[in-house]
């Protein structure tokens, strides 16, 4: 046959200037896609040989790498199905046109046995095509299962093809070449073809030959994937290796997932979650890094929709054959199939969890610690799973000293509470000293003591729980009266009578400082405390917030008064007359509820000088 040379379909040339030089982000895709391909070629042949012995050939399915350094060339060569000179100009002449989607097509035509019995993936032409990112030049020589021809194609990706009849190729099977480009020579390094089958390709069921300079040949990939087996014929030691070589983590991890799940979407996930926190847990960006397979074959491991990010510490990969790929890998096209996998993973992870504090809670403790305030996330973020997600959350009590559930807390309640009282702080032991815990110590009250920075968002988003509301005790209007020992409230109503004195001259000296000032019904040791305002926001969240923004100044606060503190009672024993000092107090006591709330004094020398005052003075 004499060679026969032919343009590209319209437009074709067009497209072919995008995938080469637009449609893929990483031009290394290549060695991916071909490596694919001849995984598909292998699995076609067998496939095809169940029914026709013809086909099948005596040698063992392998794919073979072979660089030559001196002509700057890749051969990846299969002894897959093969082609014909129709198979070329179909599948390699046109843009998303494919051997392997055509033959799709075929088993879809067939009974529901054969298609269970075939598992390919990917579009030939289209992903062949990312070749030219790095060769100027590809050649194309195959022999098609069957017959006695073989044929050779070549281009250079520009403007068409040529076909000739070639005994190129000896036996049954297909070799690409690439002629690579100046800026391309990387990949004719043993090391760049090892990382990038190991990081692409590593679990392609057939092996992956480099083949060496002195006749001899290095296996690359695996060739089997862990999460193919039966996890009954998994080890925990194998389970802990793949673990570790995987995620680049050293430690054992808390808990192993593997299954397969089956149905409208089908997927296998092995998935780990880490018993120590990964060194970038609290990076900026949030990157999860389960890796996604489709059908063996790495796709990506940057993939955002595929865990929530809150799960970002979850290492694994998740490996599918229900997602379909448009003219790139790396653009999945059938969102919607990626929820449904999302949800149902996210799902399990929790459901694992949920079982694991049960089992062992003592375990459970120490993950918590590590990854609680990153799952709190969740409740914030995800309003489907937030009630899975409060259940396994665990909160430090002030009256029982450890972390307990918020179903723990509700267990414990007397009769008489109807709330779940909390104070965020930014840590435990400045929160077991602030004065807002004082009355609910005092009255035998459980507080839960949130130290994390998220504690503050997630409960503006669920201010209940299991029909109870999360009181904040650093806010205005926190009725304890329903505690109150007997003859308490009285008392407390002609404390209020008495301080009313003290509480015009204490607004007269702050102004504007404060929004308020009134007697409290918490405080038992301290003589003030700040609170927030109906509508404010608390110093820890304030906190937060110029963390955010250094522009923000926040709002002011309610002063609270201990009427029984005996600096309250001197105040308002002393005459009219004699009110010497009382800017400096009224200042003094602003600033150090302020320092009770963690913050520093607006002025510190003023701070001082007044404290000073004081001394000299004698109060």
């Amino acid at each position: 046959m004499a060679s026969t040379t032919r343009e590209f379909e319209a437009d074709t040339g067009k497209i072919l200037n995008i995938v080469i030089n637009s449609l893929y982000s990483n031009k290394e895709i290549f060695l991916r896609e071909l490596l694919s391909n001849a995984s598909d070629a292998l699995h076609k042949r067998q496939y095809l040989g169940q029914t026709d012995s013809k086909l099948l050939s005596a040698d063992a399915a392998e794919i073979s790498i072979t660089l030559n350094k001196k002509r700057k060339t890749i051969a990846i060569s299969d002894s897959g199905i093969g082609l014909d000179q129709e198979d070329l100009i179909e599948a390699l002449g046109t843009i998303a046109r494919s051997g392997t989607k055509a033959f799709i097509e075929q088993i879809e035509e067939a009974s529901e046995k054969d298609k269970d019995a075939i598992s390919l993936i990917g579009q030939f032409g289209v992903g062949f095509y990312a070749s030219f990112m790095v060769a100027d030049k590809v050649e194309v020589h195959t022999l098609k299962a069957g017959q006695d021809q073989g044929y050779s194609w070549q281009s250079d990706g520009q403007s068409g093809y040529e076909i000739n009849a070639s005994g190129a190729r000896e036996t049954v099977g297909t070799t690409v070449v690439l002629h690579l480009k100046k800026e391309a020579k990387e990949f004719l390094e043993d090391i760049r073809i090892q990382t990038l089958v190991k990081k692409y390709s590593d679990h392609i069921a057939y092996p992956i030959q480099l083949m060496k300079d002195d006749q001899t040949s290095e296996v690359l990939n695996s060739v089997e994937a862990l999460w193919t087996k039966p996890a009954k014929d998994i080890t925990q030691e194998q389970y802990n290796n793949f673990y570790q070589s995987h995620s680049g983590q050293y430690d054992t991890p808390f808990l192993t997932l593997h299954n397969k799940a089956e149905g409208a979407v089908e997927f296998t996930n092995l998935l780990f979650l880490p018993s120590q926190k990964p060194f970038d847990l609290f990076d900026p960006e949030r990157k999860t890094k389960v890796q996604l397979y489709v059908n063996r074959v790495f796709i990506t491991d940057e993939l955002k929709d595929l865990i929530p990010e809150w799960l970002r510490f979850v290492r694994g990969i998740i490996d599918t054959a229900s997602l379909d790929l448009n003219v790139s890998r790396e653009m999945l096209q059938h969102n919607a199939t990626l929820l449904k996998i999302r949800k149902a993973v996210t799902k399990r992870v929790l459901s694992e969890l949920a079982k694991k504090v049960k089992k062992d809670a003592q375990a459970y403790e120490a993950f918590w610690a590590n990854f609680g305030c990153v799952l709190k996330e969740g409740i914030y973020e995800d309003a489907d799973n937030r009630d899975r997600i409060l259940k396994i959350c665990r909160f430090y009590s002030l009256k029982q000293d450890k972390m307990i559930s918020l179903e723990d807390y509700i267990d414990a309640m007397p009769q008489t509470q109807d709330d779940i009282y909390y104070l965020a702080s930014d840590s435990v032991e400045a929160a077991k000293r602030s004065p807002h815990i004082e009355g609910f110590a005092e009255r035998d009250i459980d507080v839960l003591l949130m130290t994390d920075p998220i504690d503050e968002f997630w409960i503006s988003t669920s201010p209940k729980y299991s029909e109870k509301s999360l009181i904040s005790i650093a806010r205005e209007n926190v009725d304890l009266s329903k505690f109150a020992k007997e003859g308490e409230a009285d008392e407390a109503d002609d404390q209020n009578l008495d301080m009313s004195d003290v509480i015009v001259k204490l607004k007269a000296a702050l102004g504007e400082k404060v929004s308020d000032i009134r007697v409290s019904s918490t405080l038992t040791s301290s003589p003030v405390r700040l609170v927030a305002a109906d509508g404010g926001l608390d110093f820890n969240l304030e906190r937060i917030m110029k963390a955010q923004n250094p522009d923000y100044t926040g709002s002011a606060k309610v002063l609270e008064l201990n009427a029984t503190h005996p600096i309250m009672q001197k105040l308002k024993a002393q005459p009219e007359e004699t009110d010497q000092g009382l800017d400096a107090l009224a200042l003094v006591l602003f600033q150090q509820a302020r320092i009770l709330d963690g913050e520093m004094p607006e002025d510190p020398t003023l701070f001082i000088q007044n404290v000073n005052q004081l001394i000299a003075s004698g109060i």
